[in-house]
């Protein structure tokens, strides 16, 4: 029988492990921290549970402009809040592990490592230091560490890394998040929500610099209107506690004081102490661990998915590297990894969702393209919601119209960005997708409409 040690139990480790034993693989996975790793533990999985909780008092604070009087004050209990986001954390985590276990898949709490010395084509892995198991096939599937800055150590009290803001019990007086990228600008946009005074440090003019500039400055607008502090251009370089509150130290010298500070400056590989070098398996200059399109690193045998590759953080292309592993290693028929079809999405409010080709490929000159833009505040429903925010871009090929990216910016982007989706995966042209029926009224309407404006050449 085939056998198969996975190192790492979040989506690419999980999810490589289903295929697996639904492929007749003699299956352990090893994992330290817990089943699902940090996705589903404190990531994630808490993330957007924290996150949807802020859309909901988003909305309550919305409702005299749908008409509706308060009589009585709502208030956020951030410690019953985070209570139910560990508890639905641990919840996910238990029942990916009895999935596994159903199937067959041989569970390890710990540590392993990769050693030299297995006989032939096995790869000998290491458990815990006192278990040796000799594999056909190994997985590294072992997630990233959050980033410090040298002089902002985090304390989990009043300097804080994404992992450790579910151990706050009360509402932070007032929160500095250092770094505008996806992580602080989901957690800044959150706390926001829930009521809490945000400044956001950002070293780049505006925020979410690797997002579609149109869909990132309607978000700052946003976040600028609520009355988010956005200190621009501006890099922290230390974070220091004094009394009951934090001191941020600027580059250019300034100060920002504030209660707590969330620390979102990106993250490092965990490829140190995995045997890496003794076996001969190639990492990056940041740590990553390198890997084709089918998840192969550079030893046969070995393979690697997630955020430990440096391929894409995000978890559905974990979970497909993962599986895309096992099918190459099992010889069973696949696609490489193509990056032009991931769809992704910023949990902000509104949120951010993207797929294919973007403004800044078109702009510059790297993908021929024609492209419309759709603001919401013409959508019928949009109207209804009180949503002012918010827009549908889509991309085609001059020549044969085919859609081959897009953007919403919108509440739920998640969930309108799929029939986007669907049409650049399935190489579908504007002239078959505008005739496509959507609910009247709907924000998906808004999709169809931008595709009839792109077909008509109307901008």
């Amino acid at each position: 029988m085939t056998s198969m040690v996975i190192i790492g139990a979040g989506p690419g480790g999980y999810e490589a492990a289903n295929v697996a034993a639904a492929g007749g693989v003699d299956v352990t996975v090893v994992e330290e921290t817990g089943i699902g790793g940090a996705a589903v533990l404190t990531d994630c999985v808490p993330s957007k549970t924290l996150i949807a909780t802020a859309e909901v008092t988003a909305t309550l604070r919305r409702a005299p402009e749908l008409g509706l009087r308060q009589t009585h004050k709502f208030e956020v209990d951030l410690d019953a809040v985070n209570s139910r986001v560990r508890r639905l954390a641990q919840a996910q985590s238990d029942d990916i592990g009895r999935g596994l276990e159903r199937k067959g898949v041989r569970l390890v709490s710990g540590r392993a490592r990769l050693a030299a010395g297995a006989p032939g084509h096995l790869h000998r892995v290491i458990i815990n230091d006192d278990e040796i198991i000799d594999a056909d096939i190994v997985l590294l599937a072992t997630g990233t560490t959050p980033r410090e800055l040298p002089e902002a150590r985090c304390d989990g009290d009043r300097i804080l890394t994404w992992k450790q803001v579910y151990s706050m019990t009360e509402i932070p007086e007032h929160l500095v998040v250092v770094g505008s990228g996806v992580t602080g600008a989901e957690f800044a946009s959150a706390y926001d929500s829930l009521g809490c005074r945000v400044t956001l440090v950002s070293s780049r003019e505006q925020v979410l610099p690797g997002e579609d500039p149109d869909a990132a400055r309607v978000l700052q607008q946003v976040f600028e209107s609520r009355g988010m502090q956005i200190l621009s251009r501006s890099r922290a370089v230390s974070a220091v506690r004094d009394g009951d509150g934090v001191v941020v130290g600027l580059e250019d010298g300034r100060t920002v004081r504030g209660s707590h500070v969330l620390m979102a400056v990106g993250s490092t590989p965990n490829s140190s102490d995995l045997g890496l070098e003794e076996v001969g398996v190639a990492v990056g200059p940041r740590g990553h661990i390198t890997v084709d399109k089918v998840s192969r690193t550079s030893v046969p045998g070995i393979y690697a998915a997630g955020d430990c590759t440096g391929v894409f953080a995000l978890a559905s292309v974990a979970a497909m590297q993962g599986r895309i592993a096992v099918w190459h290693a099992l010889g069973q028929a696949l696609q490489p990894l193509d990056l032009s079809l991931v769809c992704s999405n910023v949990f902000t409010s509104p949120e951010i969702a993207t797929v294919g080709v973007t403004q800044t490929d078109v702009d510059s000159g790297k993908v021929q393209a024609r492209s419309t833009r759709l603001d919401l505040s013409t959508n019928p429903r949009a109207k209804m919601q009180g949503i002012q925010d918010g827009f549908v871009k889509l991309f085609c090929r001059p020549a044969t119209g085919n859609i081959i990216g897009g953007v919403v910016v919108s509440p739920r982007a998640s969930e309108l960005i799929h029939p986007i989706s669907v049409a650049v995966a399935e190489r579908i042209p504007v002239d078959a997708f505008q005739h496509d029926f959507t609910v009247y009224p709907s924000l998906s309407g808004s999709v169809s409409e931008a595709a009839r404006r792109l077909q008509n050449f109307v901008e």
